[in-house]
């Protein structure tokens, strides 16, 4: 809980890198880094990339999306993007969480096909998964290229961990970062949650980042079940 005497500072905007260069791979992330890292020598003009919430999805689609100069594209019913995917590469984000009009998302499809263009969707569940009632869109699907992520293993999420923080020009040692690695949610997602409140916290009471906000933060938001303030043997 923030104490009464907290005085909250304004967001400095601390937005994370999305360059490849900055990329962290994994084990995890290796197939999908991999599609991004060989466009345009795609197995298929449209491909499908899967994974849970925060396993890289977004991230890995804004790599492709300013490498490729993909036109972020919406699906309702009467969309031009079948129009914009005739003239470049498209991407339409969380296919199965915003839904789509099948019928546009049938004529985008058709229109990366025979204008040699690209689509990438992203989505939490295969296109199987999705509920698709039009034939001739649900056989479009069976040929794209699907490509999955997978939660962060433990060396991915710290080190995305020490990566967050050092764009706040904040160094924690292994110590802490293992602590949190132990403890969270395992999700990057999570991990920007995670930063961005030890961060507002410490600032906000003009303390240092330590393991006791660690442990209060967790808490908060709710990724340490009953876990109990730990006092940080450096305080």
């Amino acid at each position: 809980m923030t104490r009464r005497d907290d005085q909250l500072p304004l967001p400095l905007g601390h937005a994370p890198q999305i360059s490849r260069d900055d990329l962290l791979v994994s084990p995890s992330l290796e197939g999908a880094v991999a599609i991004v890292d060989g466009w345009p020598q795609w197995p298929s003009p449209v491909v499908v990339l899967v994974g849970p919430a925060g396993s890289g999805k977004s991230h890995l689609a804004a790599i492709w999306a300013g490498t490729s100069g993909a036109t972020a594209i919406d699906l309702h019913a009467g969309s031009e993007a079948p129009d914009i995917a005739a003239r470049g590469p498209v991407l339409f984000e969380d296919a199965d969480r915003r839904g789509f009009d099948e019928t546009t998302l049938f004529h985008v499809i058709n229109s990366v096909r025979e204008n040699g263009t690209y689509l990438l969707v992203t989505a939490r569940s295969r296109p199987a998964a999705w509920g698709v009632a039009l034939p001739d869109l649900a056989s479009r699907l069976k040929a794209v290229t699907v490509v999955e992520t997978s939660e962060p293993d433990d060396d991915l999420l710290g080190q995305v961990l020490m990566k967050l923080f050092a764009d706040r020009q904040l160094f924690p040692d292994e110590r802490l970062i293992a602590y949190l690695v132990a403890r969270m949610e395992r999700s990057l997602e999570t991990a920007h949650r995670v930063v961005e409140e030890m961060d507002r916290l410490a600032l906000a009471r003009h303390t240092r980042i330590s393991r006791s906000l660690a442990a209060e933060v967790l808490e908060k938001i709710g990724n340490a079940g009953d876990i109990q303030e730990i006092p940080d043997q450096d305080d």
